[in-house]
């Protein structure tokens, strides 16, 4: 009977077993945290189960989107990278003027059932097309002083698109393509010049911060202008060092609302959690199941719980600079690394921000907070993964590979 034959899943899970595996265990624990942080939605939208049934429909179609990706050969991103950073250059430049929601430019309104954050597309075909011409563009000596300048005036365009309205992206932008130029092995003096420069930037925006009067930070909020009302934002969360008051019951639990809750809400974890669903916070943070997720899951599942996740993100860094060092050539080797890079880092960013470490960046937790366009490109770039994990060479070495560019160009 055809009911008694076994599924073959390795036929249908192909690539990576260790990528699957730690991208099935985040959709179940994104499924149960948002549900559980969700309430303020649900409250607000007369509908108990509307946020999750959305959420998890996105989720549907972001497994299917990774599976299927996962069988397209490797050597069709180089085309798709190049097309979808043109469409994500153009939806960058339309979202400044028509994609003003919330009163920021960040998204587009997709027929008014969800929004589109394009700053998403622009990080995951930017990586690829940098992974393409890392690749391609080099000499004797490897990656080529012509490809470092072309990726610079690319960068260069895309912060500047980015920037004005999303500081934190276009910085974890900036710091992903200097990963890829140091795995590459871009020339040094290309590298200390790139950092030196990031060093100059640094401290003439923490001098900027620090000696800016309050007066002039309060006429640029009430400005129209893109870039300066975002900038009073920027420098508040900079130089605010929210002292404690020497009585706690003197605090204003109202100033600084979303780090005050979080802090409340690992506070009050004890380190062991008050159980799935049990959480007090999520009726408080604003985006208890997106920017502070992680607050929630630290809330009811305590230390354990933070400590998985870290550890899911951390091993599957670990499995795709395996499959780096497995590939036979240069471009699916800095594609996975970028793209691996590119998810974990925003992951640490998120977590940070939730326990505190940092300011707030606004940026969700890849896999796990709610979010249409975050959770579609993310499967996307898990998909692109899987994908160069099940051509990779079982053999070789970051070592050999770069070993063999000095010789010839290769190709995916």
């Amino acid at each position: 009977m055809a009911f008694n034959k076994k599924i073959n899943w390795t036929n249908w899970m192909q690539g990576d077993l260790g990528v699957w595996m730690v991208f099935l265990l985040l959709c179940m624990i994104s499924l149960v945290e948002v549900y559980s942080a969700s309430s303020t939605m649900s409250y607000g939208t007369d509908s108990y189960w509307g946020p999750f049934v959305q959420h998890g429909a996105f989720w549907v179609a972001g497994i299917v989107l990774a599976w299927m990706v996962s069988r397209v050969p490797c050597n069709y991103f180089k085309i798709g990278g190049t097309l979808g950073l043109f469409v994500a250059l153009v939806l960058q430049v339309v979202v400044l003027f028509l994609g003003r929601v919330n009163n920021s430019a960040r998204w587009i309104s997709v027929f008014g059932w969800f929004t589109f954050q394009p700053s998403e597309l622009t990080k995951l075909t930017l990586v690829v097309f940098t992974a393409f011409v890392f690749a391609t563009m080099r000499d004797e000596r490897g990656v080529s002083t012509a490809a470092v300048k072309f990726i610079a005036v690319i960068l260069a365009i895309v912060l500047a698109l980015i920037a004005p309205e999303n500081l934190s992206t276009a910085g974890l932008i900036f710091l992903i393509m200097l990963v890829m130029a140091f795995y590459a092995q871009v020339r040094g003096k290309l590298l200390c010049a790139i950092l030196a420069s990031l060093v100059v930037i640094l401290v003439a925006g923490l001098t900027f911060a620090y000696s800016i009067p309050e007066t002039t930070l309060q006429e640029w909020s009430r400005s129209n202008n893109a870039v300066l009302h975002r900038l009073p934002t920027w420098v508040h969360r900079i130089t605010d060092k929210h002292e404690m008051p020497a009585d706690p019951m003197e605090y204003d639990i109202t100033d600084n609302i979303q780090e005050t809750h979080a802090r409340i809400a690992v506070a009050t974890s004890h380190g062991i959690g008050k159980g799935p669903g049990k959480s007090r916070q999520r009726d408080f943070l604003p985006q208890a199941y997106s920017d502070f997720i992680y607050a929630i899951i630290i809330e009811e599942w305590g230390v354990a719980g933070a400590l998985v996740v870290l550890f899911l993100y951390l091993f599957l860094m670990w499995r795709c600079m395996r499959i780096a060092m497995q590939c036979k050539s240069l471009f699916p080797a800095y594609l996975v690394t970028g793209l691996a890079f590119m998810i974990v880092l925003q992951a640490m960013v998120n977590m940070a921000v939730a326990v505190g470490a940092i300011p707030v960046t606004g940026q969700p937790l890849p896999l796990v907070s709610r979010g249409g366009s975050s959770t579609l490109i993310t499967c996307l770039c898990i998909g692109i993964i899987l994908s160069v994990s099940r051509t990779a060479k079982k053999k070789g070495s970051s070592a050999t590979i770069h070993q063999t560019a000095q010789a010839e160009v290769p190709t995916a």
